[in-house]
């Protein structure tokens, strides 16, 4: 710790600050204590990059993301003020050197050290993981070596996992040596298996003193992460085979943290650590290390200090010209935004996609018709469509009742009912697939018919007037008179009831949470939104939404809604409302956070894996990223009437079909158009009536089109 200098802050937040512990690229972190005597670590930002909105962006993912994981080996959020002039989050203070200082003072753990780190370090991503996020700079800066085992901190750049990061032009997407192959190449695209890479990468810099993939440059580094060979040169035999799984290039290839940390328990506690490569006992280290100082600031990279053992390793010989040229493509990614994109990656990244797609079995191109006449009773409905779970696809709508259609050949494996049914099935549950029954003008059903076979296990008279929903742990409706919401179980047994407001409700469940979404008078959109939390007997009132916002989905827990520009009713043909920022609710406090989007933006939005897609009638799609409303893409199709789109995680597309059964397909990175079909010969006399719809069962395409239902692989027309 170093004394405060001119111009730093005595105090921050109530908080009397005693020092510097140090400064980085994003701000500065302070020694404070409370009133009370509890010492904590203060960062504050830098002032210029608290005029930007995006940082302020960032830092709120950082607060908001420290806050959700809570475990013996992270250090947890004490307090934080993302909205204040410049903005800043105490963490409880954790004596003790970080895993950098450690090894560069007393040189690599050994193999007792080396179990217990590795061991502490999957229980903290195992906490982080389960508050659905993704850390995305574990390296040994980031590791504080406390008395009780390793400590991970900084959540600067994680993210949720079902939501999509804040790439900053210009700035690192994490620090290289310890990156995973598809952080580098697709940073949206990573995964929790993308810790487990970098854990490797940090136990082989704990073992030996330099990572397995150092070089003289980032750039140089970057290649070798993405496409070299790791140098586990001098790595204990026992803990060789643990590195290795860890630091595939494949994250489907990698162990999981349950199989992980099986792995480092089976290690010995104590005996010589053998060198992998001359078998004779690895360095003895020469004392513990000093718990007495705190880590420098996360922002650093490791340094290379005299007392760490130094490596060489021979990265362009025999490559030539050809490599360096490769090695300069890695600069791009390294000092520009966070994305690689060269042939080589996009060769690598195409192979293990059609490596790791998967079809349903026995899968092959196919069409049918759905249309399903039934003697007197009319077909013209408005809203077919079929739902998926895993292999299993349930159709339902216009001019057919419910069917099972085999999603590998397209045949129709069971149909139930002799009354077609105007709207999609409402989902797939735990063997059970909810669908409507309207057997007269005044009466509709929820009804739960057995997946397998179409037999009816229960039914449930509803409200005409609104739709049923599914929750996590059962479905959520209203009752035939709106008086009361009801949820039922999966046996169909009534779990809960709670009174309606004596005003317009419908439910909704956003994240899995049931809720109410409520407004004054007898129609909707003519008042603000009140989000209702529901529970058995009550409504709890959440937060107010402006009137017309639109519930979109929820990101990380949170209830996510589209704010719109005006609210003002315009009757006019092709007329489509603009939105200019997203709304995003806390369920525990209330407080509704308002995410500005960089200009008004129009269309059907659809939240899809933390990504808002705009889709106008145009043909135009516009990617928003939920976490910061900065626009991802925006691509002008000349297709109109696009449907919603289907987002495939195995080949990075984004896919939509259209009313006369064309398939699109764009790169879900970049919006860059990656194949098309044409459109169906003869799709049906209901085409320009229904909307099309498309989705994924496995990595196959279905799309409707009229009273048409056809599959496409994801991998493209051929």
């Amino acid at each position: 710790m170093t004394p405060l200098s001119t111009g730093d802050p005595e105090a921050i937040g109530g908080y009397t600050l005693l020092g510097r512990l140090g400064a980085g690229g994003m701000g500065v972190v302070y020694l404070g204590v409370s009133a009370s005597g509890r010492q904590v670590a203060v960062k504050l930002a830098h002032g210029p990059l608290a005029q930007e909105e995006e940082f302020r962006t960032r830092f709120r993912q950082e607060v908001a993301a420290a806050r959700r994981v809570s475990g013996a080996f992270t250090a947890p959020v004490v307090d934080a003020d993302p909205d204040a002039d410049r903005p800043w989050m105490a963490t409880l203070y954790v004596p003790g050197l970080n895993l950098a200082e450690v090894v560069e003072k007393d040189g690599p753990l050994d193999l007792r050290e080396l179990r217990a780190l590795g061991l502490g370090l999957t229980e903290a991503l195992r906490d982080i993981h389960r508050a659905g996020l993704v850390h995305r700079d574990l390296k040994p800066r980031n590791v504080l070596m406390t008395e009780d085992g390793p400590r991970v901190i900084d959540f600067g750049i994680s993210r949720a996992a079902d939501n999509q990061n804040l790439t900053a032009t210009g700035r690192m997407i994490g620090t290289p040596p310890f990156m995973s192959p598809e952080q580098l190449a697709a940073p949206r695209d990573v995964t929790p298996a993308s810790d487990v890479f970098s854990l490797g990468s940090l136990l082989v810099f704990a073992a030996v003193g330099t990572g397995p993939f150092d070089a003289d440059s980032p750039y140089i580094t970057g290649y070798q992460v993405v496409y070299g060979t790791p140098d586990l040169d001098g790595v204990p035999e026992v803990l060789l085979g643990i590195v290795e799984r860890c630091l595939d290039k494949d994250p489907a290839a990698r162990p999981d943290l349950t199989e992980l940390y099986g792995m480092l328990q089976a290690l010995p506690e104590s005996g010589p650590a053998e060198s992998a490569t001359t078998g004779q006992p690895a360095e003895p280290r020469h004392g513990p290390a000093s718990r007495s100082t705190i880590a420098a600031p996360a922002d650093a990279t490791a340094g290379t200090g005299d007392g760490r053992r130094r490596r060489t390793r021979m990265l362009l010989t025999g490559l030539g010209a050809a490599l360096a040229v490769a090695a300069l493509a890695v600069a791009a990614l390294v000092v520009g935004v966070g994305v690689f994109v060269s042939d080589a990656d996009t060769t690598t990244t195409a192979a293990k996609a059609a490596r790791a797609a998967s079809l349903p079995d026995g899968w092959r191109p196919w069409r049918t018709t759905l249309r399903y006449d039934v003697r007197g009773v009319p077909l013209d409905y408005d809203n077919p469509g079929c739902v998926a779970a895993g292999s299993a696809l349930f159709c339902g709508g216009t001019g057919f009742t419910v069917a099972r259609v085999d999603a590998a050949s397209g045949r129709t494996l069971w149909r139930t009912g002799t009354r077609p049914q105007g709207v999609q099935p409402i989902g797939v549950r735990g063997g059970l697939v909810y669908v409507y029954e309207d057997p007269d003008d005044a009466t509709r059903r929820v009804v739960a018919l057995d997946a397998a076979t179409g037999h009816r296990r229960w039914q449930r008279d509803i409200s005409k007037s609104e739709e049923a929903v599914l929750y996590d742990g059962g479905l959520l409706t209203l009752s035939p008179d709106s008086s009361s919401f009801v949820a039922y179980g999966p046996s169909g047994r009534e779990l809960w009831r709670a009174p309606s407001l004596d005003e317009y409700c419908t439910p909704s469940a956003l994240g899995g949470v049931p809720y109410a979404l409520c407004s004054e008078g007898t129609e909707p959109g003519q008042a603000p939104v009140e989000l209702m939390k529901l529970r058995a007997g009550s409504l709890t009132a959440t937060a107010t939404l402006p009137e017309k916002a639109e519930a979109l989905g929820a990101v990380g827990g949170q209830p996510l809604f589209l704010a719109p520009q005006t609210a003002k009713d315009v009757y006019e043909s092709g007329y489509e409302r603009p939105y200019n920022a997203l709304l995003r609710v806390s369920p525990e406090t209330g407080r509704v956070s308002r995410i500005p989007l960089a200009h008004p933006l129009t269309g059907t939005a659809t939240l899809v894996n933390g990504v808002v897609y705009f889709v106008r009638s145009d043909g135009s799609v516009t990617a928003v990223s939920a976490g910061s409303g900065g626009q991802l893409w925006r691509k002008a199709t000349d297709m109109e009437s696009l449907s919603a789109p289907a987002v495939s995680a195995t080949y990075k597309r984004v896919f939509f079909s259209n009313r006369f059964g064309r398939l699109l397909a764009l790169d879900s990175r970049t919006g860059a158009e990656v194949w098309r079909t044409s459109a169906l010969d003869d799709p049906g006399d209901k085409a320009q009536t229904y909307p099309p719809r498309v989705l994924l069962v496995e990595d196959a395409i279905v799309a409707t089109a009229g009273d048409t239902a056809f599959s496409r692989s994801a991998g493209g027309p051929g």
